[in-house]
C-alpha cells in the first residue's frame, strides 16, 4: 500500500471512528431516555437496562452508519481542500479518482459490513429486545417475543395444503393438535388429525394419526386410516417457512408497512409457500424484497456524493459538510420514502423502487464528479 492511500485511510478512519462513537452513544442515550417510560413499564432492572441497551445497538448502527460516513467523509474531504492537499496531489500527476480509491474500498466494505448486519444480526437483535422487554411484563402485542402460538393456520398454495395448528412451539418446532387438508393426485380430500407432530431428519411425523378422505365437497367424510406414527415426507413445509408465515402476517399489512424489516431468508420462505400473491401484496413484498438488498449498497452511493461536494478546490468552512450531509440525507431519505410507497402500491415496478435513490443519487454523484476541477 502507498504511503499516500496509509494517509488518505487514516484521514478518514479517524473522523468515521469518532462520529460512530458520538452518534451511537447519543443515539443509545437518546432511545433509553424517550423508552424510560415503557421500561419502567416493564419492570427492567439496571442490568436488564444495560442488556437492552447493547440489543438495540445494531438496529440503531444500520441506521446511522451511512450517515456517519457522508459526515466523515465530507469532513475529511473538506478538510483536504481547505489544506490545498488535493490540489497538491493532482498537481503530482494524481487523478482524483486515483486519490478516492480508498474511500471507494471503504465504502465497499462498509456496505458488505451493512448487509451482514442487516441480515444476521438485526433479526437476533430485534428478537433479543423484544424478550427483555417481556421478561418480567408480557402484553398482547409482544409478536417477536412469543414462542407459542395458538390457533394458528396458514395455506400452503403451492403444495395445495391448509395447516391448522392447535398449538405451536417456536423454537422446537412442535405441533399440538395439528390438522391438515389436501388433495390427492385422484381429485379426492384427505385430511389428518393427529395429537402432536414433530419434524425429525427432515421428516414431518405424525402421532396417533386419524386420516379421513372425501370423494369431493359434497361426499361424505370417511375414515381411512388410524394409526399411533405416521411419517409424512411429502408435507415439504419447513420450520422456516412457518416462522416466517407467522412473521409476515403477524404484520398488520405489507402494504401499510414501508420500512425494510423483514429478512430475506423470510421472504424467500414466505413466497415458496404463496407464490401467487395477489398483486398489492406482491409489490409490496417484493419492493421489500429488493430494497434488502438495495439498502445496505447506500454506503458505496454515500461516497459519490460526498467526492464532488468534498473535493471542491479552494478554502471551504468544515460546516460546509455538515450542513451538506445534512441536505443530503434528508433528500435521499424523502426520495427513498416516496419511491417505496410507490412501489408497495403498484405504481412503480419492485426493482426500480427499492434501487431508484441508489440509481439516481449514485448517478448525480457521477456526474459532479467528473465536472470537479
Amino acid at each position: 500500500m502507498r504511503l499516500l492511500d496509509r494517509y488518505l485511510f487514516r484521514e478518514l478512519l479517524t473522523p468515521l471512528a469518532y462520529c460512530l462513537g458520538g452518534l451511537l452513544l447519543l443515539g443509545n442515550c437518546f432511545s433509553l431516555f424517550g423508552e424510560l417510560e415503557k421500561l419502567q413499564e416493564r419492570k427492567l432492572r439496571l442490568l436488564d437496562v444495560l442488556e437492552y441497551s447493547v440489543a438495540i445497538t445494531p438496529e440503531f448502527l444500520v441506521m446511522v452508519l451511512p450517515i456517519t460516513l457522508l459526515l466523515a467523509l465530507l469532513y475529511t474531504l473538506t478538510n483536504h481542500s481547505r489544506h490545498n492537499e488535493l490540489t497538491a496531489m493532482r498537481a503530482a500527476g494524481i487523478s482524483l479518482g486515483r486519490i478516492c480509491v480508498p474511500y471507494f474500498i471503504v465504502g465497499c466494505a462498509l456496505s458488505v459490513a451493512l448487509f451482514v448486519l442487516n441480515e444476521l444480526v438485526v433479526p437476533q437483535s430485534t428478537e433479543w429486545k423484544s424478550r427483555i422487554l417481556a421478561r418480567y411484563v408480557q402484553k398482547p402485542g409482544d409478536v417477536e417475543s412469543k414462542t407459542q402460538f395458538r390457533n394458528f393456520g396458514f395455506t400452503n398454495t403451492r403444495g395445495h395444503r391448509a395447516w391448522f395448528i392447535g398449538e405451536y412451539e417456536l423454537v422446537t418446532a412442535e405441533m399440538l393438535k395439528p390438522q391438515v387438508k389436501w388433495n390427492s393426485p385422484d381429485g379426492s380430500i384427505r385430511l389428518l388429525r393427529a395429537d402432536r407432530a414433530i419434524r425429525t431428519n427432515g421428516v414431518w411425523t405424525f402421532y396417533n394419526v386419524a386420516e379421513y378422505s372425501q370423494a369431493d365437497d359434497s361426499a361424505p367424510v370417511v375414515p381411512s386410516l388410524m394409526t399411533n406414527v405416521l411419517a409424512m415426507p411429502e408435507f415439504d413445509e419447513t420450520p422456516q417457512q412457518i416462522r416466517s408465515e407467522i412473521k409476515i402476517s403477524s404484520r398488520q399489512s405489507l402494504r401499510r408497512s414501508r420500512s425494510l424489516d423483514i429478512p430475506l431468508a423470510d421472504i424467500l420462505a414466505y413466497l415458496k409457500l404463496h407464490p401467487d400473491l395477489p398483486p398489492a401484496d406482491s409489490g409490496a413484498l417484493f419492493t421489500k424484497f429488493h430494497g434488502r438488498i438495495a439498502a445496505p449498497w447506500t454506503c458505496l452511493v454515500v461516497v459519490l456524493i460526498a467526492i464532488p461536494f468534498g473535493a471542491a478546490t479552494g478554502r471551504r468552512n468544515l460546516f460546509v459538510g455538515v450542513a451538506g450531509s445534512i441536505f443530503i440525507c434528508f433528500a435521499f431519505f424523502v426520495l427513498q420514502q416516496v419511491s417505496l410507497a410507490l412501489g408497495s402500491g403498484g405504481y412503480l415496478p419492485a426493482w426500480l423502487a427499492a434501487w431508484l435513490p441508489n440509481l439516481f443519487f449514485g448517478a448525480l454523484g457521477l456526474v459532479l464528479m467528473l465536472r470537479v476541477r
